[in-house]
């Protein structure tokens, strides 16, 4: 199969973006990139670090990140859960990627996530509930396929069949 976009993966942090991305990207055998990790890298500041300065200094790194990311394809990109925020990260996106809004169900993350190593969960399991209502509704209305997560290996069927 030869691939002429990227793959690019939203959702609620703990959904499985990361692990879901990886496992495509091998499967096949294209570049995989955590929008995260990449600003992590390219800042020399953990994301934590990052969010000392306000979320929306975070968010303009975030776009500017997102922005070179795109600029190559075709690649598997795990946005990180708020990139959603702003309709220009999802225009940029869009522009040469597939959007799949991975869509595990929230009892499951509150079960798994690790609030403490996620900066906007630093406040407790009720903050991920209100993210959650906050940013579905965006989740659905950007992206081009929805796959629910309760299986990965399914998931990952599922987007690699609609590619």
């Amino acid at each position: 199969m030869k691939l002429n976009k990227n793959i690019v993966l939203i959702g609620m942090p703990g959904c499985g973006k990361t692990t879901i991305g990886k496992r495509i990207a091998h499967e096949l055998n294209i570049e995989f990139c955590d929008v995260d990790e990449y600003i992590v890298e390219s800042e020399k500041h953990s994301i934590s670090e990052i969010f000392k300065n306000g979320e929306e200094y975070f968010r303009d790194i975030e776009s500017m990140a997102i922005e070179r990311i795109c600029k190559t394809y075709p690649k598997v990109i795990a946005t990180g859960g708020g990139a959603v925020k702003r309709s220009d990260n999802i225009k940029v996106l869009k522009e040469n990627g597939i959007i799949f809004f991975i869509d595990r169900p929230i009892e499951d993350i509150a079960q798994d996530v690790d609030v403490k190593s996620r900066p906007l969960l630093k406040d407790g399991i009720e903050k991920l509930y209100q993210l959650y209502y906050e940013r579905y509704p965006l989740y659905n209305k950007y992206c081009d396929y929805k796959v629910t997560n309760v299986d990965i290996k399914k998931s990952i069927s599922k987007i690699i069949s609609l590619i």
